[in-house]
């Protein structure tokens, strides 16, 4: 994380210990923790009290503002040669001025001196395999154009405030249907124009996705265009659930 320098989407390594194990590094403290959990946390607020102070922490142009910050990050992590690898709300952190910053690089690569921008994975242990790209998924190849499939994913579990990507489906059968070509449908809250910039990163063709840079810009029209692009008064909470950690993938 050292040579990744500052960015205002990218959490901040403040140093490290590695003279003897165990290995220490001290981080930024950021106040709101996981975007997960902050997520998750904001359903009763806007369920429980639409009309209250306590709804109004979080806004429907939060949401907007959050992928477009998120974006902004995968977009500097690119041009500094680095693959995430688990692009994920879990490993997102929000601050106390709302604003998302990405962490936990345990997976992450760098290609920034390597011949190509590919990284191949050689070692096993449990996957986030609700955010992962064909490529990765079936060949182990994991690229910028992986981290930007993720990315889509992610957006999904902002839209649904921190919903598990393919709710009620086994991690076999999320494989299974991702090769065949389904994807992740439409929350009816989500206005069609901002689901359709999610679901470019969604294309099968990894060349065919969209960079970080188009993805940032595209949502930044949409702020300066309108608010409600994601409807948190019509979000129907049945719909959208979080399913329990299991020894067969990471979520």
């Amino acid at each position: 994380m050292q040579h990744l320098g500052q960015h205002p989407n990218i959490v901040t390594l403040l140093g490290c210990c590695t003279t003897q194990e165990p290995y220490h590094l001290v981080m930024e403290y950021v106040t709101f923790g996981k975007l997960l959990t902050f997520l998750r946390d904001q359903r009763s607020k806007n369920t429980a009290a639409n009309n209250s102070s306590a709804s109004e922490q979080l806004a429907s142009r939060d949401l907007t503002k959050f992928a477009h910050q998120i974006a902004s990050g995968g977009e500097y992590l690119q041009s500094r040669g680095v693959i995430h690898r688990d692009l994920a709300a879990r490993n997102i952190l929000v601050d106390h001025n709302k604003i998302c910053k990405i962490a936990d690089f345990g997976l992450a690569r760098s290609v920034k001196d390597m011949e190509s921008d590919i990284y191949e994975q050689k070692s096993k242990g449990p996957l986030p395999i609700r955010w992962m790209a064909p490529e990765s998924l079936f060949m182990n190849i994991f690229t910028h154009k992986s981290d930007v499939w993720s990315y889509g994913i992610l957006c999904w579990e902002i839209v649904t405030l921190g919903s598990t990507p393919y709710p009620g489906i086994s991690a076999r059968e999320v494989m299974r249907r991702v090769r065949e070509g389904y994807r992740l449908e439409r929350p009816e809250h989500c206005r069609p124009e901002f689901y359709k910039i999610v679901s470019k990163c969604w294309h099968q063709d990894h060349n065919k996705r969209p960079s970080f840079t188009t993805i940032k810009n595209e949502l930044r029209k949409l702020l300066d265009s309108y608010s409600g692009w994601i409807d948190l008064e019509n979000f129907q909470e049945a719909s959208y659930y979080s399913m329990h950690q299991n020894n067969e993938e990471k979520l």
